[in-house]
């Protein structure tokens, strides 16, 4: 089955307050890269998640952004820093005392207490924290689904446009298959042009005066059609296309099988590819038809056209 490298999706679960959301992206990539972003309290859980994505995808640029929020009405705590507070509390006290002796002289005295707003004016005496998670097996629970769930949205949007991507290549395909048969036809009728090719050159060299000029329909009477016939069966030996267009039919029926197979075949499809511009380049230079030609030239095009989309399968 085709499936695309490009794709999103989101998901979202709870478990026993405990709420999980997930977003993914996915893009074209030569192999499975995972960039995962979690909150640093949960990074216990990273390997496993790791594993989770590796289990359902094989290929492409892989963001997953994973947020993990606690519920419950314990969730919001927070945290007092008594030595910095005692610190602070201290600090005021000598301040206070200083001033006091200085005033005396001046017959003015502080003679306010030292209170608890005063404290908390110092910065960071209280500070939100985070409430600590013991339940591994809830959280991964959590979390698990989520993934799960994401992923599974993921693979469908993957495999929609996998299917639009399948479809666009069956039809380059046929394409294909169908100017190989015209290559095929042209292929066949390379001997007699060789022969009639070789006719005519031999008759441009024979120097006969207007009376015994030959017509190139009677060449042979003076041309050795044993030597005749070696000549155009080299000429056709090298010029021969026929293993090439074997093993493009071949190259064919093996795409349409990746295409229709269940597991990923962007990289099957990516070398066989190569293949067929293999063949291509070997008929183009063995081609000695401006007709063979053009059409070599129009179906290079076509793989090329073929490459761009196989970019972006899995």
């Amino acid at each position: 089955m085709i499936k695309s490298m490009t794709a999103y999706a989101e998901a979202s679960h709870s478990e026993n307050c405990i709420r999980c959301d997930v977003e993914i992206r996915s893009y074209n990539s030569r192999h499975l890269d995972i960039a995962l972003y979690l909150p640093r309290s949960f990074s216990r859980y990273e390997d496993g998640i790791k594993k989770l994505i590796s289990s359902k995808l094989s290929r492409g640029r892989i963001e997953i952004r994973i947020g993990i929020e606690d519920q419950s009405d314990e969730a919001v705590q927070f945290q007092v820093d008594i030595p910095r507070a005692q610190a602070y509390y201290r600090a005021l006290v000598e301040l206070k005392e200083r001033l006091d002796k200085v005033s005396l002289d001046s017959g003015f005295s502080i003679k306010s207490d030292i209170s608890i707003e005063q404290i908390l004016e110092g910065k960071d005496m209280i500070k939100s924290a985070e409430k600590r998670q013991d339940d591994d097996l809830l959280i991964w629970e959590t979390i698990s689904k989520a993934v799960d769930s994401a992923l599974d949205s993921l693979e469908a949007m993957r495999g929609n446009e996998g299917d639009n991507l399948a479809k666009d290549l069956m039809e380059r395909i046929n394409y294909i298959e169908d100017s190989l048969l015209k290559i095929e036809s042209e292929a066949a009728s390379m001997p007699q042009i060789y022969r009639d090719r070789l006719i005519e050159r031999v008759a441009a060299l024979i120097e006969t005066d207007n009376s015994a000029k030959q017509s190139v329909t009677n060449i042979d009477h003076i041309i050795d059609p044993v030597r005749l016939t070696q000549e155009v069966a080299i000429l056709a030996d090298k010029s021969d296309i026929s293993e090439e267009i074997v093993r493009v039919k071949s190259h064919i029926s093996l795409f349409r099988n990746i295409i229709n197979s269940p597991e990923p075949g962007g990289r099957k499809l990516n070398f066989l590819l190569q293949e067929f511009n293999r063949e291509f380049n070997t008929m183009g230079s063995k081609s000695g038809r401006a007709e063979l030609s053009h059409i070599i030239v129009d179906l290079k095009s076509e793989l090329e056209k073929i490459r761009e989309q196989i970019q972006n399968i899995e």
